[in-house]
């Protein structure tokens, strides 16, 4: 009785009948056989089909077949360095799960409107494949480095009832009659666990109301955030450091066929070692007026400026000591200069812009309490935050990675919308 396997157990059954089940992706015949090019998820394989060599029903299937055909088959699995996927199989019985009707997605080039509104379908493809087995290898990572570093994965709240960042990219929802609004970080309440784990960290989906076009934005999209007790900025910085470095370094030890399927040049990705080039906000200000930029001291940074900064090194570079009022109520001023906040950008290179935030935190009741204050920030909503800091309060610091534009770095992707399965942007919420 032969056994159903996964492509990717192939080499552990050569020379062995196994069943596959998965979709033809690819067909063409010569009369007599059939070659077909055929995928289950976790592999591909070329399937050879004789007339002579496999039972009469299953030819006469054979003759239905279409491309997203999904099939059963039976037959013995080899070696071939001459098929295109280094392995073959020689059916003796195919069975039809379901006929595909036309597919409508071709070889041709199609426009991106077409693309997307088939993102079901375009899904399917090699280069779809590809990114998001990257993102679930970045995905994976990110869980190991925590975990091997002694941060505990905490769950934090969608529906929230105040602002995490500003309050002008807010989605509002109806809470039982009540204003609330869905999570743009998980990073204040994480902060709270601090208290009872150490270090922790969160995953999930956030939120931002950004009328933006740009090939950075998404309205949802995912957000690790990290907390770390007794962790300074200099420390804070060091962790993210690191985090990147085993990110990339697992990517290009896992995804080497992904890679290639992407044509991503990966010299830049080998590149990639701790520690990374640090520059203050200030000397980042002096670049971009040495790059006839007009901005003014105390704005933040806007893609084009990212664009600018991050294309003077081939590492991430991160800036450092951004003005207090460029940055959001809770980072801690710096102790030689009040109107720095201990706060970080680490953008990544090749122009991709930043893809981690972080600073140490107040961890003062009365500072906290004048921040809010001077930010102008309702009170009431924050009284639980403000409580972290009188009973037991230590220095903590944290940052937030977005997963989408750290995929579409290492990737190498034009836009940010092929980085997730189904992407929300700013006209677009189907399929």
């Amino acid at each position: 009785m032969a056994k159903y396997i996964l492509l990717n157990k192939i080499k552990e059954n050569l020379n062995k009948k196994v069943v596959l089940k998965g979709w033809i992706f690819n067909f063409r015949s010569s009369g007599s056989i059939y070659f077909i090019q055929f995928r289950d998820g976790t592999g591909k394989i070329q399937i050879i089909a004789s007339k002579d060599k496999i039972d009469k029903e299953s030819w006469e299937k054979l003759e239905q077949i279409t491309r997203e055909t999904s099939i059963e088959v039976t037959g013995k699995v080899y070696k071939d360095e001459r098929s295109p996927h280094g392995f073959e199989m020689q059916a003796e019985n195919l069975k039809i799960i379901s006929i595909a009707e036309r597919y409508p997605i071709g070889k041709k080039s199609h426009g991106i409107d077409f693309l997307m509104n088939n993102r079901h379908l375009w899904i399917r493809s090699e280069r779809q494949r590809a990114i998001l087995k990257i993102r679930d290898e970045i995905i994976f990572a990110i869980r190991k480095f925590f975990k091997d570093n002694d941060f505990t994965l905490t769950d934090s709240p969608i529906i929230t009832p105040t602002a995490g960042e500003e309050t002008t990219s807010l989605f509002e929802v109806n809470y039982f009659d009540n204003p609330a609004f869905l999570s743009q970080t998980g990073q204040l309440y994480i902060e709270a666990l601090i208290y009872s784990l150490g270090r922790v960290y969160d995953f999930g989906p956030t939120f931002r109301a950004e009328k933006s076009k740009t090939r950075r934005h998404l309205t949802e999209f995912w957000m690790m955030d990290a907390e770390a007790a007794f962790v300074k900025h200099e420390e804070n910085i060091e962790i993210q450091e690191k985090l990147i470095e085993y990110i990339v370094k697992q990517v290009l030890k896992n995804n080497k066929q992904e890679l290639k399927t992407l044509k991503r040049e990966i010299e830049p990705l080998k590149n990639i070692k701790a520690p990374f080039p640090k520059i203050t906000y200030n000397k980042a200000i002096k670049i971009l007026k040495n790059n006839n930029q007009k901005i003014s001291w105390g704005e933040d940074f806007g893609a084009e400026h990212e664009t600018i900064i991050s294309n003077k090194y081939d590492k991430p570079v991160i800036i450092e000591k951004y003005p207090v009022k460029a940055k959001a109520f809770y980072m801690k001023e710096d102790p030689e200069n009040n109107q720095l906040a201990l706060a970080d950008d680490m953008l990544a290179p090749e122009g991709y812009g930043e893809i981690i935030g972080g600073s140490e935190r107040i961890s003062d009741k009365k500072t906290l309490e004048r921040k809010i204050k001077e930010f102008n920030i309702p009170k009431k909503p924050l009284k639980w935050y403000i409580d972290l800091r009188k009973y037991g309060s230590v220095p903590h610091s944290g940052f937030g990675l977005g997963i989408e534009r750290t995929v579409a770095w290492i990737c190498g992707l034009d836009h940010i919308r092929e980085t997730i399965p189904f992407p929300r942007l700013l006209n677009r919420i189907n399929p």
